[in-house]
């Protein structure tokens, strides 16, 4: 086992699909999202984003705005945003409007993560955005939510006369999310952050990285490149506990692309699940992505992916069955990283 000498000081977030866990409820992991965050906040981390996903009994995010309006009120400095926001499913201006809001409430302290995928299947999407919609109309959607909030529109163009309310509040910071260099291309070009989603591409993050930090064109949106690196990250006193507990999800994979989502399994249920060979092979690709183990095996392998990819920022995200586990494991790898000393209390919540 490597030990550096000196952590490296690199600021770390969360990133909340705000799983539901089996036995407890869509309610219950909402309540675990709010308590999280208030323990994240305690422990150092720097952001807490929360995901856009529908029609999935497995995670409880269809409205992020909503919950970081409610996380922002429950916590007092940790930054809160989207992780994010899936923009062809809303209007710009809709969005707009929603995050300037929610920046007047709470100022200097949201953030606009963006992306272009519809964070469901193509039925729940078409029934979102009443039309087929395309990841092709997202710059597009994109130059427009820039134009309700910075130069505007064009005197002849159809929304000229829209102002997006309250229109002297500015948008808070946008980041473009991806995993491939579609989304690199896209922030350099619009000169704003870049989030990677390694914990769907563990393969390209380095290049995509490179690439968006060499095409990065000053707009004045960002002091220049900024780049999170977003993963999947499970901590446990043992390393076989850590691994039995990233087995819910692993599971939870092969319902969801099976067309069978259901909550969160427990890490007992699914390691008594019968996988066949093809399945088998799908967990051993998904768990490629995760960085699973001891404080110090997790340490050590965020570290290296810091070093490998020259990020800025760690985002980490745990699906975890029980809530104090995912806790325990956000608490483990803050000591670790070094970002604060651990809260003394515990974040409750609900759990099976």
């Amino acid at each position: 086992m490597r030990r550096y000498a000196e952590p490296v000081r690199i600021p770390a977030s969360v990133l909340d699909l705000t799983p539901v866990p089996s036995g407890v409820g869509a309610q219950g992991a909402l309540e675990n999202s709010v308590a999280l965050a208030v323990v994240a906040e305690a422990a150092g981390y720097h952001r807490y984003w929360l995901a856009e996903h529908h029609n999935s009994p497995t995670m409880a995010c269809p409205s992020p705005e909503i919950m970081i309006a409610h996380i922002a009120a429950a916590t007092s400095t940790i930054r809160v945003g989207a992780g994010g926001i899936m923009l062809p499913n809303h209007s710009p201006l809709r969005i707009a409007e929603a995050f300037r809001v929610l920046e007047a409430l709470h100022p200097g302290r949201i953030d606009l993560g963006i992306g272009r995928a519809p964070g469901t299947d193509a039925v729940t999407a078409y029934a979102l955005r009443r039309g087929p919609g395309a990841a092709e109309e997202f710059p597009q959607q994109m130059a427009e939510l820039l134009a309700y909030t910075e130069s505007g529109f064009p005197p002849d163009h159809p929304f000229a006369a829209i102002a997006a309310e309250p229109h002297e509040i500015p948008l808070p910071p946008i980041w473009i999310l991806g995993s491939s260099d579609y989304g690199a291309q896209m922030a350099a070009m619009l000169g704003v952050g870049f989030a990677f989603a390694r914990h769907l591409n563990p393969r390209g993050a380095a290049e995509a990285i490179a690439r968006y930090r060499d095409r990065f064109t000053p707009t004045g949106r960002s002091d220049g490149p900024r780049v999170i690196l977003a993963t999947s990250a499970i901590c446990a006193d043992t390393s076989a506990r850590a691994h039995d507990l990233a087995a819910s999800m692993a599971l939870g994979v092969i319902r969801l692309r099976s067309g069978r989502a259901a909550p969160l399994p427990t890490p007992e249920e699914a390691l008594e699940y019968p996988y066949d060979e093809g399945e088998r092979d799908q967990v051993r690709r998904y768990r490629r992505a995760q960085v699973v183990g001891t404080a110090d095996e997790v340490g050590d392998e965020l570290r290296d992916l810091v070093r490998a990819t020259a990020a800025d920022e760690l985002m980490l995200m745990a699906m975890v069955h029980s809530h104090e586990e995912r806790v325990r494991s956000y608490r483990l790898i803050a000591e670790v990283l070094g970002l604060a000393a651990p809260a003394a209390a515990e974040g409750t919540g609900r759990s099976a």
